[in-house]
């Protein structure tokens, strides 16, 4: 993750043009077994690196984790499994079950989080561990998964943990800010942006390095709790929202006022449902890979540093791009080519697409090597053709790679020329680009 912290926005001198500053991540946490030692393991980790993960989410006192103080070997496969795709560990402190308010529990709890910190040192060493990144509590405004704390009882949790990792990172620091932040924010819950504010504002600045906030589009199944009886309203009005992502990510920016205090999207995705087959309705379908690749192109346009989706590898919970077996979702391959062709330092042309398309979301990307894109998500689910010259303003000629994943692709993505149009057969996600990237854009994973 980088440690400047230019204009978010638009790039100097070059009025119209972004600078892709985002780095990829997922969460690992209830299926992290399968993920660092299940059998397919080596491929998930190869799936991993294919969509250039960089950060990897990792909880601890939750999710079902090995407890690093009497398990370390399990927490090292854990942490050795981060380390194998190439991504930096933010290792999150999820949360401890004595009394929030109680002074002797929050130092029990602090003197733990700093003993880890003294492991991970001895174990991996400086130069890696300083790099690492350290998120203190999950979610703590939500009374279902993080506790409902108040603002008062979570800062002192935080301060109290940020000393007693400081304790033992501070000496390979150097000039470096604090990797450690919070408060990874549950984002249906009202006044959720005061935590950020509160955050920034009461917290004692050198102890924060960056900001955490978590993002779903809904909750409810059809025509629960009031959300829309027919799927494809619902559906259209999650994929609405899918710019909240971008809306989010600029007002949290406003509020950090440190240089070097980077702004995370460290949890998202389409659906939140208690029930694993309803959510994964939502999360591993083609609509999730509409939704996931447009909620990405808003994380990108808002400026975030990071984003974090929940989750990787996932058995049956519901969420994952990949599944014990390695087999991936349609959002993987959204995913994947997302990441292939919007890499990091990449010019944004904005604005991107032709203002009259409607149904069609998408980002037009230049590369230092010459490569130029057009990365464009259907979020429909009737069948439509585009012309590429149109919707791009001219940025693609008609000699250029077709990379396309929807219903008519099947769980892969295909790869040919093309011919001046794309068509869309209901929700999808395709490239149009002038350089195919990597050798496995066209294949489906065996």
């Amino acid at each position: 993750m980088r440690e400047d912290h230019a204009d978010p926005h638009v790039a100097a001198n070059n009025a119209g043009i972004q600078s892709m500053r985002l780095r990829y991540g997922v969460n690992e946490t209830d299926s992290w077994w399968h993920f660092a030692l299940g059998p397919e393991r080596k491929r998930i980790w190869q799936l991993h690196r294919e969509m250039r993960i960089q950060i990897i989410r990792i909880f601890l006192f939750d999710k079902n984790a090995p407890d690093p103080l009497n398990e370390w070997d399990l927490f090292r496969s854990y942490v050795n499994a981060v380390l194998a795709v190439g991504a930096t560990p933010m290792v999150t402190y999820a949360k401890f079950r004595r009394p929030f308010d109680d002074d002797r529990a929050v130092r029990w709890f602090a003197e733990q989080c700093g003993e880890i910190v003294w492991h991970c040192l001895e174990e991996w060493g400086e130069e890696r561990v300083r790099d690492w990144h350290w998120c203190v509590w999950n979610e703590p405004n939500s009374d279902w998964i993080g506790g409902g704390l108040s603002f008062e009882q979570y800062q002192d949790i935080y301060e109290s943990v940020a000393h007693s990792i400081l304790r033992w990172l501070k000496p390979c620091l150097g000039s470096r800010r604090a990797p450690i932040g919070g408060p990874a924010v549950e984002g249906f819950q009202p006044f959720w942006k005061d935590w950020i504010w509160r955050f920034v504002t009461e917290v004692d600045a050198d102890l924060i390095g960056f900001v955490n906030w978590h993002r779903y589009a809904d909750w409810r199944d059809h025509g629960e709790k009031g959300a829309p009886l027919d799927a494809a309203t619902h559906e259209a009005v999650m994929l609405w929202q899918a710019r909240d992502y971008e809306v989010r990510a600029r007002s949290v920016a406003r509020l950090v006022r440190q240089p070097g205090v980077l702004n995370v999207c460290g949890e998202w995705n389409a659906h939140s449902h208690y029930l694993p087959r309803v959510r994964a309705r939502f999360n591993q379908t083609l609509f999730g890979a509409a939704y996931g690749a447009s909620a990405l192109l808003h994380l990108v346009r808002g400026g975030v540093d990071a984003e974090m989706l929940w989750t990787g590898t996932d058995d049956a919970c519901g969420y994952g791009v990949l599944g014990p077996d390695a087999a991936p979702t349609p959002l993987y391959f959204a995913r994947r080519l997302c990441a292939q062709y919007i890499q990091y330092g990449d010019a944004i042309v904005t604005p991107a697409l032709d203002d009259g398309v409607a149904g069609l979301d998408g980002v037009v990307v230049r590369s230092s090597n010459g490569r130029s894109s057009a990365v464009l998500v259907h979020r429909e689910q009737t069948a439509t053709t585009y012309d590429v010259s149109e919707i791009t303003r001219g940025e693609l000629s008609d000699s250029c790679a077709l990379i396309k994943i929807d219903c008519e692709t099947g769980n892969a993505v295909t790869t040919g020329p093309c011919d001046g149009t794309i068509t869309f057969a209901g929700y999808g996600v395709a490239v149009a680009t002038n350089a195919v990237v990597g050798h496995d854009v066209s294949s489906q994973v065996e």
